[in-house]
């Protein structure tokens, strides 16, 4: 177990220097000098804190949470909180850097954040979480709010878990405030769409790099590595667009057909956390899903999936994620010189961090859009930002993932050298 817990963060000390590796070379092209980079080389504020949380047995345990603020020159930090035993300091880091890169490619008024809890939370009770999802905003009450930073859900947190840390805020303050966290239960001012918003954007992706390689949709063969929220939903739109999805997986292990997959009948035999691989026998690994031939491959699980390793082996034409860092930048060489389209996390799986911008915009304004103006005003939004990437990758002669960092990391330098902090 100590064995695995150090790879593991070894493995997300590598996703925070690639990080950086990346932003450099992106202010370095931008032509700013080395003073800016050391301004967005990490978070601007990083806040650790300690939990006590009474458990129903009536012992106190203590939780360790993190707090990232990237970058504000733009506007408030916004970026989710996410519940997991694996959480990390150099993770949550990492993680507002990336969304300060996805606000700056969407035109989002704001800067980067992001949050964690090192816990469990498949382990506790639902009154153990609502202790825990309490005593954290009271812990980071200080620096966040609707003008300062503005949390939302993430791995293992919900509406639900939206709903107990928004009241908390509001007794804090003495006054509602909804705009504080998105991602809430609808009415609690939470949006439409917002549930299946980062699988929507990720379809929207598909959809235009699809086009690029002249794929009628409809002919496609899709993998999708990884079945929780964003792949369950994705899987589902894709089925319904006609495509034929050949490959689902868990941390179980993987289901491929040739043929194509039942995804009605997977999804509902899932259950809460994503797990359908142990319904069946002779399930293949996730690293074998991953080389399987297809015409589009989806990470959307963890980091690190596609490495040199097995980056010569990936067949798919496309690589679309959906998950955060799932390929290691030298992956990313290899596989650019082998003529494979990849759109980057950083687009492909912002439609969450949009329509939590909608959300805040109608707290904000008091005035709520209907579903079809959310998917409406997202499609528009992903598909500016996809062709505006497009654009400087082909232009500039450079990989869809250095374009994005360009263009997301761009607009925090310019305000950042605009208010005179460089």
């Amino acid at each position: 177990m100590v064995k695995v817990q150090v790879v593991k963060q070894k493995a997300k000390e590598g996703l925070f220097s690639s990080t950086q590796a990346i932003i450099q070379e992106a202010i370095q092209s931008l032509g700013y000098d080395s003073s800016m980079y050391e301004l967005l080389k990490e978070p601007l504020k990083m806040l650790t804190v300690r939990i006590p949380v009474k458990m129903d047995d009536g012992s106190t345990q203590i939780f360790t949470g993190y707090r990232a603020q990237h970058n504000d020159a733009v506007g408030p930090t916004k970026g989710g909180v996410r519940f997991h035993p694996d959480v990390t300091e150099e993770e949550v880091k990492t993680l507002s850097m990336w969304m300060t890169i996805k606000c700056g490619i969407f035109n989002l008024p704001y800067g980067g954040g992001k949050g964690g809890i090192i816990c469990d939370p498949r382990k506790m009770s639902m009154l153990e979480l609502e202790r825990l999802s309490r005593g954290y905003v009271r812990a980071i009450s200080q620096i966040v709010g609707p003008t300062k930073d503005i949390p939302a859900p993430d791995m293992f947190t919900n509406p639900q878990v939206m709903a107990w840390m928004m009241d908390e805020y509001s007794s804090i303050q003495e006054f509602d405030s909804p705009g504080f966290i998105t991602g809430k239960p609808i009415v609690l001012g939470g949006s439409k769409g917002r549930e299946t918003a980062t699988a929507a954007g990720v379809t929207i992706c598909i959809e235009e790099a699809a086009k690029r390689r002249g794929l009628d949709l409809k002919e496609a063969r899709i993998i999708i590595q990884g079945f929780g929220n964003a792949g369950s939903f994705l899987s589902k739109f894709l089925y319904d667009a006609g495509a034929k999805i050949i490959g689902v997986s868990d941390v179980g292990g993987a289901l491929y057909d040739p043929k194509g997959l039942d995804i009605p009948y997977l999804l509902e035999r899932r259950d809460s956390f994503g797990m359908i691989t142990n319904l069946f026998e002779n399930v293949l690994t996730n690293e074998e899903l991953l080389e399987k031939e297809c015409d589009v491959l989806v990470p959307a699980a963890i980091s690190n999936q596609i490495t040199e390793q097995n980056a010569e082996h990936i067949q798919a034409d496309i690589i679309v994620e959906a998950a955060n860092g799932p390929t290691t930048q030298k992956a990313t060489e290899i596989l650019t010189k082998r003529n494979k389209l990849i759109v980057p996390d950083v687009l492909a799986s912002s439609g969450g961090v949009t329509v939590s911008y909608f959300e805040w915009v109608q707290n904000n304004q008091g005035y709520y859009w209907t579903e079809e103006e959310v998917a409406q005003k997202l499609r528009y939004k992903i598909k500016e930002s996809f062709e505006q990437i497009a654009h400087t990758s082909e232009t500039r002669g450079i990989d869809m993932r250095l374009a994005a960092y360009i263009v997301g990391i761009g607009r925090a330098a310019e305000a950042s050298m605009f208010r005179g902090w460089v």
